[in-house]
């Protein structure tokens, strides 16, 4: 299949960001780099597999591709979270019956078809008569009839084969179990000390998870919360305002909600991180027959294609990179669904926008996007420190591309999940005329003017304020400045 870079023509470059989990199939230096050229734009290191020497080689190889072509690559840490599961039975498995009792207790001995050990008491101690117990990602579904010190009676609603260790989703109380575990917590310091930018924090229940997250990783990482609790669905404004980013992630989300829910949650995940200008993914089984096959289905292609016209700023893959038989075929496929969708987006695209909050910077923002297409500027350029000015443009979702200079590599990895932005490192400016010809020349340079084309440029003065965007310029490019140096 036909490779779908858009790296390599950033005049009509994909926005979209895709984020490829990197496992067996994808982890060597090889592998990374064709991924890379077929469109992956930020590579997932998933905890809860592998060891900690696999992911050091994995995040050496990612900074010596980055090294080689000169563009910016994220690295995401994807933290365990708790995993909640059943014990053992005295059988291989056994059979749970509709409309028969189960129990679920704090006895470590083999379970029956009668009953089985489950090892949380905080859970036992949190449930209540009329609440939902789910086992092995939904298949079987328990309803709470009694509730005693050390165990829960249920009725099964419905049945089926159940076996060891199957995982529990509770969907209808927040657990009194904290996000992070012993586990993610040495995981989380060895992702900073190999400096991942970003770390995406699972089991994310209330806000406050959220804020003990930012506490421990104290900027040294973006943080992105996975929304798969309904109880985090319920609190999403607040989670969105505290996080960096968030993720749709599907999986638990599909469990713990009713299927014919998980579309509107999605769209409300989205609108909350859109209107709050944070960068939003949507998650999970997105190509999931491309694991073996080297098509994917047309509702597989058709769920792409509403997450880019939701306004997700990055679409993933997760088995279908790491284990799968077809790792490049997924990327490309994403790829050109993502670029045929934001294609004819753009003549609806009024309809994802979102009025810009009542500050000067929002305002620039807004007007630069509105005076670049009523103008006919081919890009906008900004400059920024901190990445919120990029964060700002981005959020207007304009119709061209957006070059953004930073003196911090930090800033232009991490920019690397925002829709739409074009990110170089570059030495930072110190005047109005040193902006004004630099963001000329490195439109010229990467390829995304040509001479005779219009500009819009944003940035902040002083220069090197953060989160001061209160600049906008036109600029015409001649095509001469790329006779300067930087």
């Amino acid at each position: 299949m036909p490779s779908c870079s858009t790296q390599r023509e950033p005049r009509s470059f994909r926005r979209t960001r895709i984020i490829a989990t990197v496992g067996p199939a994808s982890s060597s230096p090889e592998m990374l780099q064709i991924l890379w050229k077929a469109g992956v734009d930020l590579f997932r290191l998933n905890m809860s597999h592998g060891d900690h020497g696999d992911k050091i080689e994995v995040i050496r190889h990612i900074r010596a591709l980055e090294r080689k072509i000169g563009r910016p690559i994220a690295i995401m840490a994807d933290l365990q979270g708790p995993k909640i599961r059943i014990a053992t039975f005295s059988s291989q498995n056994v059979e749970l019956v509709e409309g028969h009792s189960f129990t679920l207790d704090l006895r470590d001995e083999p379970g029956t078809n009668k009953r089985v050990h489950l090892p949380h008491p905080e859970i036992i101690s949190t449930l209540e008569p009329g609440m939902q117990v789910l086992l092995d990602d939904g298949k079987i579904r328990l309803e709470v009839t009694k509730r005693g010190q050390k165990s829960i009676t249920t009725k099964v609603k419905v049945g089926g084969t159940l076996s060891n260790r199957k995982g529990v989703n509770v969907p209808d109380v927040v657990l009194p179990v904290a996000a992070l575990t012993d586990k993610d917590r040495r995981d989380l310091d060895f992702a900073l000390d190999q400096g991942v930018d970003w770390v995406a924090l699972s089991f994310v229940q209330r806000p406050e998870d959220v804020a003990e997250a930012r506490k421990i990783i104290a900027g040294r990482a973006a943080v992105l919360a996975k929304i798969e609790k309904p109880s985090a669905v319920e609190r999403i404004d607040e989670i969105v305002e505290l996080a960096d980013a968030v993720m749709v992630a599907r999986g638990d989300l599909g469990v713990e909600l009713p299927v014919e829910d998980v579309p509107g949650a999605q769209r409300r995940i989205i609108r909350a991180a859109r209107e709050m200008g944070k960068p939003v993914v949507v998650a999970t089984q997105m190509l999931e027959s491309m694991i073996h096959s080297p098509v994917p289905t047309r509702a597989e292609v058709s769920d792409v294609a509403n997450a880019v016209h939701d306004g997700a700023d990055a679409i993933m893959l997760s088995a279908e990179s790491a284990v799968g038989d077809w790792p490049v075929e997924a990327v490309t496929v994403m790829c050109k669904v993502a670029r045929k969708e934001e294609g004819d987006r753009r003549n609806r695209i009024s309809g994802n926008i979102y009025s810009p909050h009542a500050t000067a910077e929002d305002a620039i923002s807004a007007a630069a996007r509105q005076v670049a297409e009523t103008v006919g500027a081919k890009a906008i350029v900004t400059f920024t420190t901190s990445g919120s000015t990029a964060l700002r443009a981005a959020r207007e979702r304009p119709s061209v591309p957006i070059l953004v200079l930073t003196p911090s590599q930090t800033v232009a990895r991490r920019l690397c999940l925002v829709w739409g932005l074009y990110a170089v490192k570059t030495r930072d400016v110190e005047s109005f005329e040193q902006m004004y010809q630099k963001a000329k020349r490195m439109a010229l340079r990467h390829k995304l003017v040509k001479g005779g084309d219009r500009i819009a440029i944003t940035a902040g003065v002083p220069f090197g304020t953060p989160g001061a965007t209160n600049v906008l310029h036109l600029a015409w490019v001649s095509g001469d400045e790329l006779k300067d140096r930087d």
